[in-house]
């Protein structure tokens, strides 16, 4: 099975933990941390031709199974609504399969991608891990869901940015799989923050001006003073509050925050390369998935080393926004590159 990686990093649970003004999130945020993270399908499409006659289509459909931990940290759970299901009374069970649809039909329409795998595999979440769980994560196999604990954290199912970020994981592990530590971590990290950003997008008919390009908006309750896990137009940005302090992610590889914890800062840094999409997908305008989107992720499946630093990461998305567009786009991804400080006025490549 793959390492893990949680929505909520460690660090700031570790932060929760000591707090005084939330005495439950922080008994919650002890036990999260002690914890820690443990079919093809097709659709049948019905139409009349200009003839009058019975057209039958076949096209990729997701396959997906919901399963409830009922508190308990034992995988996956019991089954509790299956795809041609129809929705349930729990609303973490509805909204973990309307949000694991969402992120199959981005995939499906703006890169061609059938599920995870590009291959159909089924899509599986358990929701009610754990008690008071602060978290939600990609396990390898499946999304899992917490419940928060209902002081800091609410519901994980509620936010499709988190639901598109975490089966992101699942996309990038059948792909590049970039190693979990340090830059190529924080590309890692990055790049499901992308894909989760679009997911959103993509299923509020949301174009790159009018998103608010959160991830986890609707994570946090009304106690907490932050809008979001973090901000990808604007690092650092997301959250400031007493308790869980600021939110540490910078906007520029001047600010690079040299760490050995969240495994060499990956879910610090990755605030760098989500500003570097995040600007190119606003230069360019119009829907994020389409353009800038297609960049990101032919430079994520053209070959993309596991090891692969900031800077490779940034040539690789110079050279698919030439093969794929020309010079309006190219300029637009390596102008973005350069405001973030990992290319310089040139393009060429910065140490970093």
């Amino acid at each position: 099975m793959e390492s893990a990686h949680g929505i909520i990093p460690a660090y700031l649970l570790a932060r929760l933990a000591q707090s005084g003004r939330f005495p439950k999130a922080a008994d919650a945020a002890r036990q999260t941390l002690l914890a820690g993270r443990p079919q093809f399908r097709a659709r049948l499409n019905l139409s009349i031709d200009e003839h009058g006659d019975l057209v039958a289509e076949l096209t990729d459909a997701p396959n997906r199974t919901i399963s409830d931990a009922n508190g308990t940290e034992t995988l996956p759970g019991a089954v509790v609504r299956n795809e041609d299901d129809p929705p349930v009374d729990d609303a973490s069970v509805n909204e973990a399969f309307d949000g694991l649809g969402a992120t199959f039909e981005m995939l499906l329409a703006a890169f061609q991608r059938n599920s995870l795998d590009s291959a159909g595999t089924g899509l599986d979440a358990t929701v009610h891990y754990g008690t008071d769980y602060d978290n939600a994560f990609w396990d390898g196999e499946r999304m899992v869901f917490g419940d928060g604990d209902g002081e800091v954290f609410q519901g994980f199912t509620r936010s499709i940015s988190v639901i598109g970020h975490e089966l992101g994981h699942g996309v990038i592990q059948h792909t590049a799989n970039l190693e979990y530590q340090g830059q190529p971590g924080a590309l890692n990290e990055s790049m499901a923050d992308v894909l989760g950003a679009l997911t959103e997008q993509f299923s509020l008919g949301q174009t790159a001006d009018a998103a608010t390009w959160l991830i986890g908006a609707g994570i946090f309750t009304d106690e907490v003073q932050g809008q979001a896990l973090r901000s990808m137009i604007e690092p650092g940005t997301a959250y400031d509050d007493d308790e869980l302090g600021k939110d540490p992610q910078p906007a520029h590889m001047s600010e690079f925050v040299r760490t050995t914890e969240d495994n060499g800062g990956v879910h610090i840094n990755s605030g760098i390369p989500n500003r570097a999409f995040a600007l190119t997908a606003r230069a360019l305008g119009g829907n994020a998935w389409e353009r800038a989107g297609t960049v990101w992720y032919r430079a994520l499946t053209g070959g993309l080393s596991q090891a692969a630093t900031f800077r490779a990461f940034a040539d690789a998305t110079v050279e698919a926004a030439e093969r794929e567009y020309g010079e309006e786009v190219t300029a637009a991804v390596r102008d973005a590159w350069t405001t973030v400080g990992v290319l310089d006025a040139e393009g060429a490549r910065r140490a970093g």
